[in-house]
């Protein structure tokens, strides 16, 4: 008898394969997204040539991608509870494969960042769906496990995206960075219409916000773009009055959602949940712990080990299979006790695959420097999943596609925070100094040491976090 109610119990614990079967397809979805987040910056320099403009015009290519992809986030937060989640999930890849297809023919540079704005506009409404989407399937106790799943692009889309487009610009042209993405697009269409079923809007009668979303859309633009370019020399000024600018509409929502109450955009009484403020600054801090050291790695292994671009993100692979082991038990583990148990040990293994970074230099073994990358995703993977799993625990249905929007934007900034805020603290440590190879490596140690400090500073708020181990006591 026993036997038989501990099969039910783990037949009744598994996903049903219809629902895995559709996290997986919109996954696939996603992940030409995630890929042109990164597929571009191994090609500045190359594109530059191609269209015969400055390195700072290029640049655009990708800031335009960012700054449209921050724009449309809050838009995808009202506009998914008016309408029928599938068409709008597939609506906006059509949009996405469109302006792949239109970058590709690009005539001259300023017609490649009009494409780029449309491309990041179709996935700022996606990546914010696809999380909407999934935890309307999922049940209360299967978050994580389902998390665990469409996180896979998020993990695997920065990493491969310098490989792939390396691995495009030796053995083709130019244009393939963008028809890359029409196969996979193509694919999850078919699969979609296919298999994924209906999801009924949470709120047909939702009103457009015109006036939190046009301030939530320009403070997250103008933040990242000031945060961006306040460690330019060039346009440091510029940066500091966008990000004061961003500041002040970022407070000038804060007491328009406080007049509006529900009826807000991204309600503040979603911060009356513990778990949700606590997962809302972690994200943020991820920026620092994370998306900042995933900008140093590639510039430590060419700058001071001396790998070329494309030999540097191979090197990082390790990295990305540290992140896919870890995933699946992190999800389950996150559903079983909760995200405090899971989140305070994955920080732990991020810092063990941190830490030797700032004694690494010239001479280290190639393979200790794989090891301790892949020991370091797997705690990145891990975190991360746990951490965006417990945003969504406890929410009314109505209240998840408000978390989605509310998550994203603050991912989005805090990984463009993280990034500046390590890149031009080794850069500032090279003020004055030779810019000799021993020097740079001094500087790498300062920022990565600096990422370490900000992941130490995340187990606070990991503290309030969603602990089920009390419930079965």
């Amino acid at each position: 008898m026993e036997k038989t109610e501990v099969k039910e119990e783990v037949k009744q614990d598994k996903l049903p394969k219809g629902i895995v079967v559709a996290a997986l397809i919109m996954a696939l979805g996603a992940f030409p997204a995630m890929l042109d987040s990164t597929i571009v910056n191994i090609a500045i320099n190359h594109l530059s040539q191609i269209f015969n403009t400055t390195f700072s015009m290029v640049q655009w290519v990708v800031t335009a991608y960012a700054l449209a992809l921050a724009v449309a986030v809050p838009f995808s937060g009202w506009i998914i509870q008016k309408i029928d989640g599938k068409k709008l999930f597939m609506g906006a890849i059509v949009l996405f494969l469109l302006a792949s297809g239109l970058s590709a023919t690009s005539w001259n540079i300023q017609s490649l960042i009009v494409f780029r704005i449309i491309q990041g506009f179709a996935a700022g409404i996606l990546m914010p769906t696809v999380a909407t989407l999934v935890i309307q399937m999922a049940g209360k106790d299967k978050l994580g496990r389902l998390m665990s799943i469409i996180s896979i692009p998020t993990i695997l889309g920065p990493i491969l995206g310098p490989i792939i487009g390396g691995l495009i610009l030796q053995g083709l042209t130019w244009h393939w960075l963008f028809l890359v993405n029409l196969p996979i697009g193509i694919v999850a269409l078919i699969l979609m219409q296919w298999k994924l079923p209906k999801f009924e809007p949470s709120n047909p009668s939702a009103k457009l916000d015109w006036a939190g979303i046009m301030s939530l859309s320009l403070a997250s633009a103008l933040l990242i773009y000031g945060i961006t370019e306040v460690k330019s020399s060039d346009n440091s000024i510029g940066g500091i009055v966008s990000i004061i600018v961003g500041v002040a509409l970022a407070i000038i929502y804060i007491v328009y959602a406080f007049r509006k109450k529900d009826n807000a955009l991204i309600p503040l009484k979603l911060f009356k949940s513990k778990n949700f403020s606590a997962s809302f600054i972690s994200l943020f801090l991820t920026g620092f712990a994370v998306n900042g050291p995933m900008l140093l790695l590639p510039m430590f292994l060419q700058n001071i080990r001396g790998l070329s671009v494309i030999t540097a993100a191979l090197w990082l692979i390790p990295q990305g299979l540290g992140m896919l082991v870890t995933r699946s038990l992190t999800g389950k583990m996150t559903d079983k006790i909760g995200a405090r148990f899971v989140a305070i040990p994955t920080i732990l293994i991020t810092l063990i695959g941190t830490f030797p970074f700032i004694f690494f230099d010239l001479s280290t073994s190639s393979w200790i420097v794989w090891l301790v990358l892949f020991i370091r995703g797997m705690g990145v993977g891990g975190y991360t999943i746990a951490v965006m799993s417990d945003s969504y625990t406890g929410l009314e249905r109505s209240q998840v596609p408000q978390a989605s929007t509310a998550t994203r934007i603050i991912q989005n900034i805090g990984a463009a925070f993280g990034s500046a805020v390590l890149a031009t603290m080794v850069s500032n440590y090279l003020i004055g100094k030779e810019g000799t190879i021993a020097n740079m490596t001094s500087a790498y140690h300062v920022g990565f040491t600096a990422s370490l400090i900000f992941m130490v500073v995340g187990v606070i708020p990991a503290l309030f976090l969603t602990n089920k181990m009390k419930k079965k006591v």
